[in-house]
């Protein structure tokens, strides 16, 4: 693993010695700064590689470029994972408390928008600039567009890139999951915990928009851009946010965050007018206003346009003493309880995150580390642990990254 540098006066070569470190970590993102900071706040000497020329590029796009950067509700509940008690040590250990601590100390200004979600006041890039910052301060070496070519293990690590060659103690993969690739997403992470015999599981696309298709594409497409509050359900899963119509499917914060829990050939229930019960709305409706019309009554609480999509697609058309009882009663059951097959998701083109990753079995609950490689740690993303819509995923990025960190 040695590079060879040519002599001018000899024409031989002399051999050049990598650069050792105690800690490598390879990917700039969210986890891998926290663990680069934490593990050279405790003086290790610390090497933060990327194959990008700029560190944190999910961070500066996430929340509209506001950074949801934790919850204040995070809890293990809202996790999924092959193994659900795998984050409680993690999260217990570095609590979303102690991150807005950080982000208070650095005079960032943030709010709570909904659902205990906190964002940036001005922009991500304060988060990156103050994960840069710890790093500046803890003496890490940052590295960036360096592509790694190749990773062995002896006595040490040894990591090639295509500009240098290094070797290290501990290494730690962040390198994230497989969304987002125009980010440079990659199965980097992945491939190299299989390299050291570590189980991958259940990928996935996650927080992702699903798609339709036959007779629901043909009614959805119409509506695109049209959202409504809804309750959304798989199973005893429930998430009541907004839902909007696209093109392909649906989308908004209610089906991203279903749409983590639903598999391949499933149906999804959506109430769209969630605290009301429609059939008793639509019968007492027909006493009280026989002379309205269907899409008239339904207008007043849901867009326009989807009540006259809704009408439509149910033959309800006219004035709703001239509709039997047992069709409007069985129109207001669609509504509160809309079963939908949908036909696949967006993919990892538009997922928020990667689901499953690195098995937890492989891996130490308290520490990281991977059980049967010593050294070897994987950290956020790349593992099978991942959260609900709402800053979670950066709860466990940062979690995940001090408890490596804090052992590497």
């Amino acid at each position: 693993m040695m590079s060879l540098k040519p002599s001018l006066e000899s024409h031989t070569y002399i051999m050049k010695p990598p650069i050792h470190f105690d800690v490598i970590v390879i990917g700039a993102g969210a986890a891998g700064l926290m663990c680069a900071m934490t593990a050279g706040a405790r003086q290790r000497s610390v090497l933060l590689l990327d194959h990008a020329d700029a560190p944190g590029k999910k961070i500066l796009i996430s929340g509209g470029g506001r950074c949801n950067f934790t919850n204040l509700h995070c809890r293990p509940d809202n996790f999924i994972s092959a193994n659900k008690h795998f984050c409680k040590s993690a999260l217990a250990r570095y609590t979303q408390h102690e991150f807005i601590a950080l982000v208070d100390k650095h005079g960032i200004p943030w709010h709570e928008k909904t659902l205990g979600q906190l964002f940036c006041d001005t922009s991500a890039k304060d988060i990156v600039d103050m994960l840069m910052a710890e790093c500046q301060a803890a003496h890490v070496d940052v590295r960036l567009s360096q592509s790694v070519q190749n990773i062995a293990r002896g006595d040490t690590f040894t990591v090639t890139t295509d500009k240098k060659v290094f070797t290290s103690d501990s290494l730690v993969l962040a390198a994230g999951g497989l969304s987002i690739p125009k980010m440079g997403a990659s199965t980097f992470a992945h491939d190299i915990a299989k390299q050291f015999g570590l189980n991958v599981i259940n990928v996935r696309p996650g927080l992702v928009p699903l798609t339709l298709s036959g007779s629901d594409k043909a009614f959805a497409t119409p509506l695109s851009g049209i959202a409504m509050p809804c309750v959304a359900k798989h199973n005893k899963t429930s998430f009541r946010e907004a839902a909007l119509f696209t093109h392909r499917g649906l989308s908004g914060p209610a089906i991203l965050q279903i749409s983590s829990y639903w598999r391949e050939g499933e149906s999804i229930n959506l109430d769209i007018v969630p605290d009301t019960d429609m059939r008793a709305h639509m019968l007492r409706q027909k006493h009280e206003h026989p002379k309205q019309e269907v899409q008239t009554i339904l207008s007043k609480i849901l867009p326009n346009r989807l009540a006259v999509g809704l009408c439509t697609s149910f033959g309800l058309v006219g004035r709703i003493t001239d509709i039997t009882d047992k069709d409007l009663g069985q129109f207001g059951d669609t509504l509160n309880r809309w079963q939908i097959t949908p036909a696949g998701t967006e993919g990892y083109a538009k997922a928020e995150v990667t689901m499953g990753g690195v098995d937890t079995a492989e891996l130490s609950s308290q520490t990281m580390e991977a059980k049967n490689v010593p050294g070897l740690y994987v950290i956020g993303e790349a593992v099978d642990v991942t959260g609900w819509l709402g800053g979670y995923n950066f709860q466990w990025a940062w979690s995940s990254g001090y408890v490596a960190g804090s052992n590497a």
